[in-house]
């Protein structure tokens, strides 16, 4: 009698757990976050100032502004560091939430991510050495060899910028923009091509460098993004919210004179992307 209780106990058990593995498995990504306690987010911490390392630790832009979220949330955060070139397909292989890298919003990903609310201006502009006079306009770099980092939105804009003036520039292409800034100060390039904001925090941290002004790219935005499903959308709605919520009351603003030495004003939302 004892044995038949305990086969007919574990059956019954066997069909709750049976039906629940399909409902977590229909979980939205913010309920898993949820179950999960936690936010699997991934970035590159060599794109200061929004992630970078100081004294072994993660600092920058990103893990404050996504202190703020996990707060709202009520959940963890936990920062994964890739190579850049590895972040999206990670992304679409559901490795993790969301991407803090941030990444430009371009048309071309706007049609494969869902982006959150931009929360910094990324237009595209050139990192020279402080010493350099050769180089007082973006055009200047033409006969030059310029730096800038694989797989990005920066690298685009600067490829079609040399091809629109008809430049003849050599384009250096590293892995990330550390080793550029690394390069540009031992002379083995002239110029860096990244945005606008990164290159005015690393002049200002570095007094050997200088922005060359003006920029030269179109005008774009930061923002952290997701996939572009209906798993992904409640998560993102949520982040929108607390984006939404800072960028009302003033934190956003805080954060970028923090982190950039100015505020920048970005729109809410961003529906047709200028690049």
């Amino acid at each position: 009698m004892t044995k038949l209780l305990i086969t007919r106990r574990s059956a019954a058990l066997a069909a709750v757990a049976a039906l629940a593995a399909p409902s977590l498995a229909r979980a939205d990504n913010l309920a898993k976050a949820r179950a999960a306690g936690e936010l699997l987010i991934a970035t590159e911490l060599h794109f200061a100032p929004f992630d970078f390392t100081e004294g072994g630790r993660q600092v920058g832009m990103n893990s404050e502004l996504f202190a703020e979220v996990g707060k709202a949330l009520n959940l963890r955060i936990r920062f994964q560091d890739l190579p850049w070139p590895g972040v999206l397909p990670g992304l679409e292989a559901g490795r993790y939430d969301l991407v803090a890298g941030p990444a430009t919003i371009t048309r071309a990903r706007m049609e494969r991510y869902r982006f959150c609310a931009p929360i910094a201006d990324a237009t595209v502009a050139l990192l020279k050495r402080a010493s350099d006079a050769s180089i007082t306009k973006p055009e200047d770099i033409n006969g030059k060899t310029v730096g800038c980092a694989q797989a990005t939105a920066q690298l685009a804009q600067l490829q079609n910028f040399v091809r629109d003036k008809g430049l003849n520039v050599q384009i250096r292409e590293y892995q990330s923009f550390s080793e550029t800034y690394a390069d540009l100060a031992a002379g083995r390039i002239v110029a860096v091509a990244n945005s606008l904001p990164n290159i005015a925090y690393v002049a200002q941290q570095r007094r050997v460098f200088a922005v060359v002004q003006p920029p030269f790219g179109a005008k774009v935005y930061f923002g952290y993004l997701g996939r572009k499903d209906a798993e992904s959308a409640p998560l993102l709605d949520a982040v929108d919210g607390v984006i939404d919520a800072m960028r009302g009351d003033g934190r956003l603003a805080a954060l970028q004179t923090k982190w950039f030495g100015q505020a920048f004003e970005v729109p809410a939302r961003i529906t047709q992307a200028n690049a």
